[in-house]
C-alpha cells in the first residue's frame, strides 16, 4: 500500500504548482471547430468513455492530484468538490440532488384496526366529550353536562385497560384520566350530588400519582360548607391551606377567607344561646301597677303621684329603654343569618321573645320583619304581614296601617291609602307618622288646606318631624303662600344641612319669587353638594339666560349635556346657540342626537339640513332633505326647500318636486276648508239643540264641565311634586328610614331657546322659496 506513496523532494529546484495559471487551449471556443477529438466526441460515444489518464493528463494544463509528472509526485488533497464522486470517473451523470432516482415511495397506508389507532381515536373522543360536558355547564343545562361526564368516565376506563394491554403502566395519560375525574366530580356538585361529588374528589386525592391534587380539598370544603358540615369544612380548608405553598399568596387568603366565615356559620348555635341569655336577663324593675292608684285616698294619690316621675322611675325607664333597645338590635342582627332565610330567623326570635318578660317586643318584631320585606321590594309580603295588625290593641294596630298606608301611596292607590291612614289616626291620635300619611292622601285629592292642617297636628304631637314640615312647604308653595313655604324650608335647613331636596326647594321658591340671584345662590349650594345633578345644572342655565349671561349659561347647559345628554331641552338650547354665534357645524351633532331621540320630530332633521345649508355644504343639504323627503313625503317645507335647493343648482328634479309641493299646499287647503265648513254646521246645530234642550241640558253641561275640571286638576299633579311619605310609628321602630326618600319637585323647566317648527320654516322660507 505504501508503494503508492511518493514522498515530496525538499529540494526547491521546481515549483509543484508551477502552470496552474498558464493559459489552457482546451478552453479556447474558438478553435473548438478545429479540434478534431472534440468533434469525434460530439458525433460518437466517444464522450461517453472515461478517459484515460494520459489523455487526461494531456487535455489539462493542470496535473490531476497524486499524478506523475515529469518523474516528480503531486502531493494529494483533501478537499473534493461537491457531488464529485468515483462514479463519476466512471462516466455517470452529475447529480448532486439525487433528481435521477425518481419521487419518493408512497407512504405507508394508516392501519384503522391497528391498536394504537384505536387507542388514539378513544382518546379524542374522550376530550370531545369533557368539553361537550363543560360547555353544557356553561349554557345552564346541567342535566346534559353530568351525562357527558358519565359517558366521558366510562370510556376513559376502557381506554385505561386497553393501554395496559398494549404498553406498559408508564404509558397511560395521566392528565386525562384526572381532567376526566375533575369534570365528572365538578357536574356531580353542581347537580347537587354532594356524596358522588365527595367520592370522585377522594379518588382524586388520594392518588400520588396527581401532582397538586391536594389543592381540590379545598372544592371538598365547600360541598361540606354547603351541607351544613362545618368542622369537616374547617378541617379540608386547613388541609387544603397546608399543601398550598406560601408563594401563591391570593390563593391562601381565599382559603383562609373561607375558614373565617365558616366559623362564624358554626356561631349560629352560640347567637342562638346569646339571645336566649339575653331575654333572660332580669331587669329588677317592679311592674307599673304600683303608680296606678288603689284607692281614692287623697294621700294615697299625692303619694303615687309624686312617685310617678322621680328619679328612680326615671332610671327604671332608661334601663328599660335600653333593655328593649338591645334586644331589638340583636334581633334584627341575628334573624337574617340563624336560619334559612330571614323570615324564618325573625319568626325564631318572635316566638324567643312571645315567651320572655319581654312580650311587647313581639309585635315589633313583626313590623321589623315587614319593614325587611319592604326593603326588599317584596311588598305582597310586607302587607300580608301588617294586615295581621289589624285586630292588634290601639298602638300596635296605628303602626300597622301607618306602614300599610304608605305602601298603597306608594302605589298610587289614593283610596286604600287613605283607608288605611283613618285608620292609624284613629288608633293614635297622636301619631305624627299617620297624620303625615293623612295629610298626603288629602294632598293628592288637592285640598292642600286640610292637608297643611295635618301637618301641622304632626308637628304639634312631634316637632322633629322633618317630613311634615317639608309636606307644609310644598303645600303653601301650592297654594301659592311663598313666604310661608320658604319660611319652612330655611328651618328645615337648619336641621338638615346638607339636604339637596332642601336646597332646591329654597331656591326653586326664590325663582318663583322672581329674585334669581338668590335662587342662583341656593343652586350653587346644590351642585357643591351632588354636582352631577343635570337638572340644577340646566336650571342654573337657565336662570343665567334669563339674565342675559350667554356664557355661563353656555357652561351650566353643557355640563347637564354631559351628564345626561337625552335632555331635549339642553339640546336645543345648545343646538340654538351655536347656530346664533354662527358655528352651526358644532349645532349639526346636537340636532342630530335630538333626531335620534325623537326621531318622528321631523323639526330636529330639518335643522340639520338647515345648518348643512348655512355652512355651504350644498350637496350635503339636498341628500338631508332627499332623506327627509323620503320618511316625511307629506311635509311641505322639506318640499320647498328642495325645490329653492334644485333650482340654484339648477338639477332637473326641480320639477317633480314642485308638482308634488302643488299638489301638497292644495289637498291642505282643501283639508282646511273642510274643517272649517264643518266647525261651523256644528255650531250651528249645536246652538239649535241648546236653545230646544231647555234647563236640563244646561245642568248636564254643568257636571260635564266640573268633571273635567275635577279631572284636569288630578292630572296636572306631578308624580315628581309629592310630599314626604311616613312609613312607620317612630317609636316602634325609629330606626326605620324610608327607602324610596324624600322626592324632589322637578321644576316646570321651558328652555330659552326653544325653536318651533314654524318659526323655522318662516325663517328659512324668507330666503329659500322663488320668487
Amino acid at each position: 500500500m505504501m508503494q503508492n506513496v511518493h514522498l515530496a523532494p525538499e529540494t526547491d529546484e521546481d515549483d509543484l504548482y508551477s502552470g496552474y495559471n498558464d493559459y489552457n487551449p482546451t478552453y479556447d471556443t474558438e478553435e473548438l471547430e478545429n479540434d478534431t477529438a472534440f468533434q469525434q466526441a460530439v458525433r460518437t460515444s466517444h464522450g461517453r468513455r472515461p478517459p484515460s489518464k494520459t489523455s487526461l493528463a494531456s487535455s489539462m494544463g493542470r496535473p490531476m492530484t497524486g499524478a506523475i509528472q515529469d518523474g516528480i509526485t503531486r502531493p494529494m488533497t483533501a478537499v473534493r468538490a461537491a457531488g464529485f464522486t468515483k462514479a463519476a470517473l466512471r462516466g455517470s451523470a452529475f447529480d448532486p440532488l439525487g433528481q435521477s432516482r425518481g419521487p419518493a415511495p408512497p407512504l405507508e397506508a394508516k392501519n384503522e384496526d391497528s391498536p394504537e389507532e384505536k387507542i388514539r381515536q378513544l382518546e379524542k373522543k374522550v376530550n370531545e366529550l369533557v368539553e361537550e360536558s363543560c360547555i353544557a355547564n356553561s349554557c345552564g343545562d346541567l342535566k346534559l353536562a353530568l351525562e357527558k361526564a358519565k359517558d366521558a368516565g366510562r370510556k376513559e376506563r376502557v381506554l385505561v385497560r386497553q393501554r395496559e394491554q398494549v404498553t406498559t403502566p408508564e404509558n397511560i395519560n395521566l392528565d386525562l384520566t384526572y381532567s376526566v375525574l375533575f369534570n365528572l366530580a365538578s357536574q356531580y356538585s353542581a347537580n347537587e350530588m354532594y356524596a358522588e361529588a365527595l367520592n370522585t374528589y377522594q379518588v382524586i386525592v388520594k392518588n400520588k400519582m396527581f401532582i397538586n391534587a391536594g389543592r381540590l380539598k379545598v372544592n371538598m370544603g365547600n360541598i361540606y360548607l354547603k351541607q351544613r358540615n362545618y368542622s369537616k369544612a374547617i378541617k379540608f380548608y386547613r388541609m387544603a391551606l397546608d399543601q398550598i405553598p406560601s408563594v401563591h399568596k391570593e390563593m391562601r387568603i381565599k382559603i383562609m377567607q373561607n375558614i373565617g366565615v365558616t366559623f362564624i356559620k358554626t356561631d349560629r348555635d352560640k347567637m342562638k344561646k346569646a339571645f336566649q341569655k339575653l331575654i333572660a336577663v332580669p331587669l329588677e324593675i317592679d311592674e307599673d301597677d304600683k303608680y296606678i292608684s288603689p284607692s281614692d285616698d287623697p294621700h294615697t294619690n299625692l303619694v303615687i303621684e309624686a312617685i310617678k316621675n322621680d328619679h328612680l322611675r326615671q332610671m327604671e325607664r332608661e334601663r328599660k329603654a335600653m333593655a328593649e333597645k338591645y334586644i331589638m338590635t340583636a334581633a334584627k342582627l341575628i334573624a337574617p343569618v340563624i336560619e334559612t332565610s330571614f323570615a324564618v330567623g325573625y319568626d325564631w326570635c318572635v316566638e324567643v321573645v312571645k315567651a320572655s318578660q319581654y312580650v311587647e317586643l313581639a309585635n315589633d318584631l313583626e313590623i321589623n320583619k315587614a319593614i325587611t320585606y319592604l326593603r326588599q321590594k317584596d311588598f305582597n309580603q310586607a302587607v300580608e304581614t301588617l294586615k295581621m295588625f289589624e285586630k292588634k290593641d290601639s298602638r300596635v294596630k296605628s303602626a300597622a296601617a301607618t306602614n300599610l298606608s304608605f305602601l298603597y301611596y306608594l302605589e298610587n292607590e289614593f283610596a286604600q291609602a287613605s283607608s288605611y291612614a283613618d285608620l292609624a289616626v284613629n288608633s293614635d291620635r297622636y301619631n305624627p307618622s299617620a297624620l303625615t300619611n293623612k295629610g298626603n292622601t288629602v294632598f293628592a285629592s288637592g285640598d292642600y288646606e286640610k292637608a297643611a292642617e295635618f301637618y301641622k297636628e304632626a308637628l304639634r304631637n312631634d316637632s322633629s318631624c322633618t317630613e311634615a314640615l317639608y309636606n307644609i312647604g310644598l303645600t303653601y308653595k301650592r297654594l301659592n303662600r311663598l313666604d310661608e313655604a320658604l319660611d319652612c324650608f330655611l328651618k328645615l335647613h337648619a336641621i338638615l344641612r346638607n339636604s339637596a331636596q332642601v336646597l332646591y326647594q329654597i331656591a326653586n321658591v326664590y325663582e318663583l319669587m322672581e329674585d334669581p340671584n338668590q335662587a342662583i345662590e341656593w343652586l350653587m349650594q346644590l351642585i357643591s353638594i351632588v354636582p352631577t345633578d343635570s337638572r340644577a345644572l340646566s336650571k342654573l342655565g337657565e336662570l343665567y339666560d334669563s339674565e342675559g349671561d350667554k356664557s355661563q349659561a353656555f357652561q351650566y347647559y353643557y355640563e347637564s349635556y354631559r351628564y345626561f345628554p337625552s335632555n331635549i331641552e339642553v339640546i336645543e338650547w345648545l343646538g340654538a346657540y351655536y347656530i346664533d354665534t354662527q358655528f352651526c357645524e358644532k349645532a349639526i351633532q346636537y340636532f342630530e342626537r335630538a333626531s335620534l331621540i325623537q326621531p318622528t320630530q321631523v323639526k330636529w332633521q330639518l335643522m340639520v339640513a338647515s345648518c348643512f345649508r348655512r355652512s355651504g355644504n350644498y350637496q350635503k343639504a339636498l341628500d338631508t332633505y332627499k332623506e327627509i323627503h323620503r320618511k316625511f313625503p307629506e311635509n311641505v317645507e322639506c318640499l320647498r326647500f328642495l325645490v329653492r335647493l334644485c333650482t340654484d343648482i339648477g338639477l332637473k328634479e326641480v320639477q317633480e318636486y314642485a308638482t308634488k309641493l302643488k299638489r301638497l299646499e292644495k289637498m291642505k287647503e282643501i283639508r282646511e276648508q273642510r274643517i272649517k265648513s264643518g266647525r261651523d254646521s256644528s255650531g250651528g246645530s249645536r246652538s239649535r239643540r241648546e236653545g230646544s234642550a231647555g234647563s236640563d241640558s244646561g245642568q248636564n253641561c254643568s257636571a260635564s264641565s266640573k268633571g273635567e275640571r275635577l279631572s284636569a286638576k288630578l292630572r296636572a299633579l306631578p308624580g315628581t311634586n309629592e310630599p314626604y311619605e311616613s312609613s312607620s310609628n317612630k317609636e316602634i321602630d325609629a330606626s326605620y328610614v324610608d327607602p324610596l326618600g324624600p322626592q324632589i319637585e322637578r321644576p316646570k323647566t321651558a328652555a330659552k331657546k326653544r325653536i318651533d317648527e314654524d318659526d323655522f320654516a318662516d325663517e328659512e322660507l324668507d330666503d329659500l322659496l322663488p320668487e
